[in-house]
């Protein structure tokens, strides 16, 4: 059984950082993906961050590149999102998601590529 935990949310002012853990037990890193989605009050789940976790080729929205950086630490178990000048807009509930199976790449921001999510972690930015 899989089970992502996130952590690492919390308030913080624009232009602040925030990183992101996700630890995962169960999984079997090598042949599938992960990913971080948000999502705020009466908006669509976004794709925000994805990361191959065989290869570690990352993916990212248009509207956090070059601002936030997924990364993996295979070791402990870990999928990282470090948040940097963060904007109000970036306020939402941010999950964690892990697929056990390879996903084409134009798919690995949409939540259905993905089978298994975390509870989420809040990140609010405040102006």
């Amino acid at each position: 059984q899989v089970q992502l935990v996130e952590s690492g949310g919390g308030s913080v002012q624009a232009g602040g950082s925030l990183r992101l853990s996700c630890a995962a037990s169960g999984y079997t890193y090598g042949t599938g993906c992960m990913g971080w989605f948000r999502q705020s009050p009466g908006k669509e789940r976004e794709g925000v961050a994805a990361i191959t976790t065989g290869g570690g080729t990352t993916y990212y929205a248009d509207s956090v590149k070059g601002r936030f950086t997924i990364s993996q630490d295979n070791a402990k178990n870990t999928l990282y999102l470090q948040m940097n000048s963060l904007k109000p807009e970036d306020t939402a509930m941010y999950y964690c998601a892990a697929a056990g199976y390879a996903v084409w790449r134009y798919y690995l921001l949409r939540g259905q590529s993905y089978n298994y999510w975390g509870q989420g972690t809040q990140v609010t930015v405040s102006s």
